[in-house]
């Protein structure tokens, strides 16, 4: 394994103020979930957020920001990723926390994690998803997530209030 070599992923927790709670009922923040498809080979069946894989392909036909660089290249292709899967825009992109793991075939992984508040369009999933959801934070805890992912929820509610 090269020690230097990453896929590089992202993900965007994405959050929206609840018309119901503005009058004083609930929770004011609901976070968009996806249920991933039961074909997936990583994760399936379990909830998780928008997010994938940085590819080359993000940027190389892309005119250079600078005469040897591509800056955003990693948000260009998480906004893609949230309108590819979910059909939907999102406001400014914040950092919440990076993380790592080995995948079963011995890639390691560099995830980062951001969080946004949804700007406009309709849910609309791709073929990776089955079904969507908007949950505050409470009402996601009774979801089957990725492991962890519950914890950067209550993360972004923290810094959101």
């Amino acid at each position: 394994m090269d020690k230097e070599l990453h896929r590089i992923a992202s993900t965007c927790i994405i959050y929206k103020d609840n018309s119901a709670s503005a009058q004083g009922f609930g929770e004011a923040k609901k976070y968009l979930l996806l249920q991933r498809s039961f074909e997936k080979k990583a994760f399936p069946g379990k909830w998780t957020v928008p997010g994938g894989g940085l590819s080359v392909d993000d940027y190389i036909n892309m005119p250079k920001t600078t005469s040897e660089h591509w800056y955003f290249a990693l948000e260009n292709s998480l906004r893609r990723e949230i309108s590819e899967e979910a059909g939907i825009e999102v406001g400014e992109l914040k950092y919440l926390c990076d993380m790592t793991f080995i995948r079963p075939d011995k890639i390691p992984v560099v995830i980062l994690s951001f969080y946004a508040s949804y700007k406009n369009g309709e849910v609309v999933l791709d073929k990776d998803s089955i079904n969507h959801a908007w949950a505050n934070y409470e009402e996601a805890r009774e979801y089957d997530m990725v492991e962890g992912l519950i914890d950067e929820i209550k993360m972004v509610d923290e810094k959101i209030k």
